[in-house]
């Protein structure tokens, strides 16, 4: 079974013209089996045996090649979330994020578009950053309790 995961991370590094190493291997899986965007922090916390160099020199390229992309959610610390997208041009991360402002965690919200937005001639976008903050249902159920 370890096997069939470990063709799947390398077939989908390969997709994306990156050549597959332990620690590229190593981050993709720690991205892709996450439920959350991860920091640079939580991904070395994972990761004992990459260090922080390694582990964000892995990040910017994954994030050149589309298999992520990061999220400002005004922490004041990047987050990274695997692209789910099978289009090696297209971005799947044109969705809103969450934040929950007492857990800290930030989960994306892929089922929800982010409306078109007309900019003024001559502007071009080169990212939209869509935060929404609040209580996630575990941190709203635990004040709901005090």
């Amino acid at each position: 079974m370890q096997e069939t995961k470990d063709n799947t991370l390398i077939e989908t590094l390969q997709e994306r013209g990156v050549k597959p190493t332990a620690i590229r291997l190593l981050v993709l899986q720690c991205l892709m089996d996450s439920s959350e965007a991860l920091t640079l922090r939580q991904i070395e916390e994972r990761l004992i045996e990459a260090d922080r160099s390694t582990i964000f020199r892995t990040l910017t390229l994954f994030e050149q090649q589309h298999l992520i992309h990061s999220i400002n959610d005004g922490s004041g610390s990047a987050r990274y979330e695997y692209c789910h997208s099978h289009h090696h041009h297209a971005h799947d991360d044109r969705h809103p994020h969450f934040r929950c402002l007492q857990c800290q965690r930030t989960i994306c919200l892929t089922e929800q578009r982010i409306p078109s937005i007309m900019l003024p001639e001559g502007y071009q976008a080169s990212q939209i950053n869509y935060i929404i903050t609040g209580l996630c249902p575990d941190c709203a159920a635990t004040k709901d309790c005090i």
